[in-house]
């Protein structure tokens, strides 16, 4: 029976909360690094340099090391000359013109403005033109300037710190994802060559939407990627990963092009459902085949091996392609035209070249 639209929106929003849970274990590590911190960038301020009331310090902390490990050593050095430049005019202000909104605004005006003449990023000017409205607001003591200075860099020395600490598993993520998205693709693949067989319309456009709603797998791929480069470049524990972590991120882009040639696959398949056309059972066996040598593909992936011991399977389908009969239908023949894609693209994640992919296809059959 077909799903009525309560049942989607009661499916979209398990699938949204599973999401949203996702995404708060994989930053778990970030806010606990963030809350100790922070923690320690107080203690510090107060208990060992007795400064009343640090409130610099565990917000530097806390904003320089974020819940991303990328360009850590650049935001620990925005931040904390941000936080000086902003204190520095909002006390300087404030003394001769007091406060109020008209002052609020020349301050924020004039900090943001000397942030950018001294050619900052943007979380240098914000830095500043908060840290700026902060102390205007507040009327704070002009005599504790150098004292909430000195909060801020015990905050970001605290961060630089802490941000050479980092776990294993930003290190792992990138090829626990790749997985993730060669097992999507591959069943996307079998479920193709199911609606092939059966040709029900009904499960080729269940299985389109499906497909449709797999953009995020690659965001959560490069994200990984990212992530993981950010980490051993911040870290000089994690130097050694360099390499590694290189190789994997030069499989996002075939990853991506493998999901999209899928998807237009899987597009090609459900018009010719719809339409009650007829695809040949090969191309319905290539399909299987093609899905059972991606599940190779992604436990190499997830055992933290390059594929290359998946490429037979992959060139046996290439081969494959070369010899099965062809159809009259032009759908059909799109989705053949389609695996030869996605065997390319697959090709290239167990280490082969464009050219070299795009070679070990056979012609295509007349």
């Amino acid at each position: 029976m077909e799903a009525g639209p309560l049942d989607r929106m009661w499916d979209r929003g398990r699938t949204s909360a599973r999401a949203r849970v996702r995404r708060l274990e994989a930053k778990s590590w970030q806010i606990g690094q963030c809350a100790i911190a922070a923690g320690v960038a107080w203690f510090l301020a107060a208990d060992v340099l007795g400064h009343p009331t640090p409130f610099f310090a565990p917000v530097a902390a806390v904003v320089a090391l974020g819940t991303s490990y990328g360009q850590r050593l650049r935001r620990v050095a925005e931040v904390t000359i941000g936080v000086a430049v902003g204190v520095f005019l909002a006390d300087l202000l404030v003394a001769w013109l007091g406060s109020g909104g008209w002052q609020i605004a020349l301050i924020v005006a004039l900090a943001m403005s000397a942030a950018f003449l001294l050619d900052g990023g943007q979380l240098f000017v914000t830095q500043a033109a908060v840290q700026s409205i902060v102390i205007a607001g507040l009327v704070a003591d002009p005599s504790q300037a150098f004292t909430r200075w000195t909060d801020a860099v015990v905050g970001g020395l605290v961060a630089l710190v802490a941000a050479t600490v980092v776990p294993a598993a930003p290190l792992r993520r990138p090829r626990e994802q790749a997985a993730v998205v060669a097992r999507k693709i591959a069943a996307l693949l079998r479920a193709a060559g199911e609606v092939m067989t059966d040709g029900e319309p009904d499960r080729a456009l269940d299985l389109l939407a499906d497909a449709r709603s797999t953009d995020y797998l690659i965001r959560e791929l490069k994200d990984a990627a990212d992530e993981g480069l950010s980490v051993v470049e911040s870290s000089p524990f994690r130097v050694r990963h360099r390499d590694d972590l290189r190789k994997m991120a030069e499989l996002v882009d075939p990853l991506d092009r493998a999901l999209r040639s899928t998807r237009v696959l899987v597009r090609q398949t459900a018009v010719a459902a719809y339409h009650r056309r007829p695809v040949p059972k090969s191309y319905a066996l290539l399909a299987l085949d093609l899905a059972d040598a991606t599940d190779a593909v992604a436990e190499e992936l997830a055992a933290n091996r390059m594929a290359a011991a998946a490429r037979p399977a992959l060139l046996a389908v290439a081969h494959a392609t070369g010899t099965v009969e062809r159809s009259g239908v032009l759908a059909a023949e799109a989705v053949l035209a389609q695996l030869r894609s996605v065997v390319v693209d697959l090709l290239m994640v167990t280490g082969m070249e464009q050219l070299e992919s795009t070679d070990a296809l056979p012609p295509p059959p007349r």
